[in-house]
């Protein structure tokens, strides 16, 4: 709980820092806040875990892993948001305070113990994201995918919120260890109330990760967002999300498998087709991968489809894999659009020449994403198979591979446009030393949880 306390009052600083004009703490006080929230975080591993206040949080392992990775991910987001920030705005407080605020309900989602827990997390971490996605308030694009977002983030909290009621009905409870003991207690007489209330919830928190057929948001949200809020959202708002949706499924809903998974197997597929294929169509970097990040829900929801007692670790291994990848991949893009202004494919031309040491990190961070050998996304994709291959899902372990093939093809497109093509206007691109540390820490990650997967597993 620390943890979540020092985020909420590091937000409020951050507030007061800008209100009295200390843009040079903004971001030096909020590392040193987050490497403080993280140190609470390590400082409870080897804490007995039992569920706090009344049962609301449990901070077991679990939540541990997960809040350590998001804090983390988190801390590396900022360190590329100094020159960021700078360029599109003067009121650059706002950012930091939302961006720790949402952190905060990540943090909530990651541990939560009772559903009314989970809604305040999700709340709270959505609530956030609406204005900071819209924050340019002159541009179209970024006013349309605000809307957009929090119409649908709206629609989607219905869904959940009745979820949750026609649960409570049946249960006459919010706590998760209650409703597990209601669906072991009636293994033959559930009511009717409770299998409603799944698929309802089921909906929900499928709007929250951005699968198909509810992905609808996703790639005009990622499109219009600021390039640095939408790597916040790919990767921090995600892992939370999933975290959150493992921690119901495994905790109380593992007896009533036979009746979800045939629906969440129709989703599995549906979303790793529309992912994939959405995005070889592409010609825009970002919406590339913002279609390429509903493909990566996809694969994450194996570990949920098949679940067991390696999913956890499979999700907690993809989601470190996926968020390192990804900041890799819109901090260079960042790059490319404040010197050249597009983010279409083109821009990349020739970048291997100009600016080898970063051609090199977008090309681990594109391999690690398609899933190639000794990188980390490799690692996290075996898993994810073997968990399908041991539950005997045959045809879905076929029509993944066929997907993964499909995303080498437009992840190595990058590849190809940084070394085999030419650029009219050789720019040698500038890297400020934050940009130098967070690719270096960021690569050499993926490198070595590709080679080593145990040195970082067997940490956590």
């Amino acid at each position: 709980m620390g943890a979540i306390i020092t985020l909420s009052l590091l937000g409020i600083l951050v507030l007061y820092l800008g209100l009295f004009k200390a843009k040079n703490a903004l971001l030096p006080v909020s590392i040193l806040g987050l490497v403080a929230a993280l140190a609470f975080e390590v400082c409870a591993w080897n804490q007995v875990a039992e569920p706090l206040y009344k049962g609301m949080v449990l901070f077991d392992h679990f939540a541990l892993s997960f809040s350590i990775v998001c804090i983390s991910l988190t801390i590396l987001i900022l360190f590329l948001s100094k020159e960021y920030f700078k360029s599109i705005s003067d009121n650059i407080a706002e950012y930091y305070t939302l961006i720790l605020f949402s952190l905060t309900g990540a943090l909530m989602v990651c541990s939560y113990n009772n559903f009314a827990m989970l809604f305040i997390g999700i709340e709270i971490m959505s609530v956030a994201l609406y204005i900071l996605v819209g924050i340019r308030r002159r541009d179209k694009n970024s006013n349309e995918a605000a809307l957009k977002y929090f119409l649908m983030g709206a629609f989607s909290t219905g869904f959940l919120l009745f979820g949750i009621t026609l649960m409570y009905g049946a249960t006459g409870s919010f706590d998760l260890l209650a409703i597990k003991q209601y669906v072991i207690d009636n293994p033959t007489a559930i009511s009717p109330l409770f299998y409603a209330g799944i698929l309802l919830l089921l909906v929900g928190l499928c709007f929250k990760v951005g699968v198909a057929p509810f992905h609808f948001w996703t790639p005009d949200v990622y499109d219009g967002a600021p390039i640095l809020i939408t790597s916040f959202m790919s990767t921090v708002v995600k892992i939370a999300s999933f975290a959150g949706f493992l921690r119901l499924f495994s905790t109380v809903l593992i007896p009533l498998n036979e009746f979800w998974t045939p629906i969440l197997l129709t989703v599995v597929i549906l979303t790793l087709f529309v992912g994939n294929i959405s995005a070889l169509m592409q010609t825009s970097f970002k919406r590339m991968m913002a279609y390429s990040s509903i493909s990566h829900a996809g694969y994450m929801l194996f570990a949920i489809l098949s679940i067991g007692p390696n999913s956890a670790s499979g999700i907690l291994t993809y989601s470190i894999a996926y968020g390192l990848a990804s900041i890799v991949a819109f901090g260079s893009l960042m790059l490319l659009k404040k010197h050249i202004g597009s983010d279409q494919f083109e821009s990349f031309n020739g970048l291997g020449k100009t600016n080898p040491g970063l051609a090199f990190a977008l090309t681990i961070a594109m391999l690690s994403l398609a899933g190639i050998p000794l990188t980390a996304g490799f690692i996290g994709k075996f898993i994810m198979f073997s968990n399908v291959m041991s539950d005997y899902h045959t045809v879905l372990l076929v029509l993944a591979a066929i997907n993964a093939a499909v995303s080498v093809y437009y992840y190595l497109r990058v590849v190809v446009h940084m070394y085999f093509m030419k650029q009219e206007h050789e720019e040698v691109l500038t890297l400020s030393m934050n940009y130098k540390v967070v690719f270096f820490i960021a690569v050499l990650l993926t490198i070595i949880l590709g080679v080593f997967p145990n040195t970082i597993l067997g940490l956590l």
